[in-house]
């Protein structure tokens, strides 16, 4: 998507596709009053007046056909979403219904709104920062609590407001280095070890940021969990007392499944994306290899594996092998299923690991498996704070910024030329400042907007 193409008067449907009560045809743009001046007739003649709601009936003027009775939701520039001349005609929500609206509105002289087009004159008007225009698409994709809280607080620009202050900050610091650098002989050399306390503050709050990082990853992306286990130790029963449904097929018979099924659900706000895999075992049957190279492929894109053993069985060899497999990075948590079959008092335990024990037949410790869940991926009491990094694009702004700055500490300590420390300054800057769209090139606002959905 091109930025210079904001002169246009653009539409398109605002409302998710599909039939509903209400469907809303957005124009933004300057011809957006006039358009709606000569397709829609209202009691009250035009001129509209902004932030008023004006009930009519929309016409076709090539043919002098009604289309539809609805309502008329003016906008004046500069107080819309867009900052723009906004006109929202909201109808009955007839998928036939509203694409003719558009179309007879497209006639008029608006064109077709490319995805994210009305959110990136909204960025480029200076309604919204870049990172609180990317909060919309997440507060539109948002399944969960925590996923729409954390989406809420990006949007109202509490990290933009964290961000400006840092840049602000290195803004001061890079000012005084460059005066040094053009006016060394009227204000003296630059005295370096006044300058690495502030860069070490401004380190440190970069380092809260991203203490923060992968929390708020897991939490905007949802975390990705593998279920991996030996043939017929009851991952796919795992799966369904997850689910609260019957979403896998359960036999006695080992290698039963032979896919990798992936479904999702939630515990207390916090999205999981859970995947049964095919048993990890030698095997001659050319579809079960497939389904085992698919479940190392899941196991490796995993936040969190789901290691379950059958506490009626013991551990075995097999389970160690598969134990010493699995990436030792990645959480892991030692899920022993069947508990309904031994005694209570047998039930077997494993040193060094965090493991619960269950019974996927009977619900039997599953409320304590879902605590361990959050647990085991540091989520435990997500809901009483809002996290601010979650984006990966933010993510790796700070770490840049990160890098630039312990570069600039290496150098003033070194006592290096003012100009060298000013270079990694003005890195971090620009770094800090892609996130807010501050120092952003244009490339990379095409790419943002382009994954928005049409209509926003």
């Amino acid at each position: 998507m091109s930025l210079i193409n904001s002169a246009d008067t653009i539409a398109s449907i605002a409302t998710p596709p599909g039939e509903g009560g209400i469907g809303i045809v957005r124009v933004s743009g300057a011809r957006a009053f006039p358009i709606a001046e000569r397709i829609f007739r209202a009691r009250h003649a035009p001129p509209f007046e902004s932030h008023r709601i004006y009930f009519g009936a929309l016409y076709d003027p090539a043919t002098g056909e009604m289309l539809d009775r609805c309502l008329l939701l003016p906008y004046r520039a500069p107080h819309s979403y867009t900052g723009e001349d906004v006109v929202e005609f909201s109808c009955h929500g007839s998928p036939y219904l509203l694409r003719r609206v558009l179309e007879v509105v497209w006639r008029e002289g608006a064109r077709p709104a490319e995805p994210g087009e009305f959110t990136q004159r909204a960025f480029l008007n200076g309604k919204l920062d870049l990172a609180q225009a990317e909060a919309v698409a997440d507060l539109i994709r948002a399944r969960t609590d925590a996923q729409h809280r954390a989406a809420l607080a990006l949007h109202e620009g509490r990290l933009s407001k964290e961000v400006h202050a840092l840049t602000e900050s290195l803004l001061g610091l890079l000012a005084m280095v460059e005066a040094h650098i053009d006016f060394s002989e009227e204000i003296g050399e630059l005295n370096p070890t006044s300058l690495i306390p502030q860069v070490d503050a401004l380190i440190q709050q970069l380092d809260g940021l991203l203490a923060q990082a992968r929390r708020g990853r897991l939490i905007r992306e949802g975390v990705r969990v593998a279920i991996v286990g030996r043939p017929n130790v009851g991952k796919s029963s795992l799966l369904n007392a997850l689910l609260g449904e019957e979403r896998a097929i359960v036999t006695p018979i080992p290698g039963t499944t032979r896919d990798v099924i992936e479904e999702s659900f939630q515990v207390k706000g916090v999205l999981f994306v859970v995947a049964d895999t095919a048993g990890l075992r030698e095997s001659a049957d050319v579809v079960e290899r497939l389904g085992m190279e698919r479940t190392r492929k899941a196991i490796q894109q995993a936040d969190l594996i789901l290691l379950v053993a059958d506490a009626s069985a013991g551990w075995s060899e097999a389970d160690e092998r598969l134990r010493q497999s699995l990436p030792p990075e990645t959480p892991r948590l030692l899920v022993w299923n069947k508990i309904d079959l031994i005694d209570p008092a047998q039930r077997p335990t494993r040193d060094g690991e965090h493991q619960v024990w269950i019974s996927a037949l009977t619900g039997q410790g599953m409320e304590a498996l879902l605590e361990a869940l959050l647990e085991a991926v540091g989520l435990t009491g997500v809901g009483e704070e809002t996290l601010t990094l979650t984006h990966m694009r933010h993510i790796e702004s700070v770490r840049t910024a990160r890098e630039s700055l312990l570069q600039a500490r290496a150098s003033l300590e070194a006592g290096m030329p003012p100009d060298i420390v000013a270079v990694d300054l003005r890195a971090a800057w620009l770094a800090l400042g892609a996130i807010t769209g501050e120092t952003v090139d244009e490339a990379l606002v095409a790419r943002i907007f382009r994954d928005f959905c049409i209509g926003k």
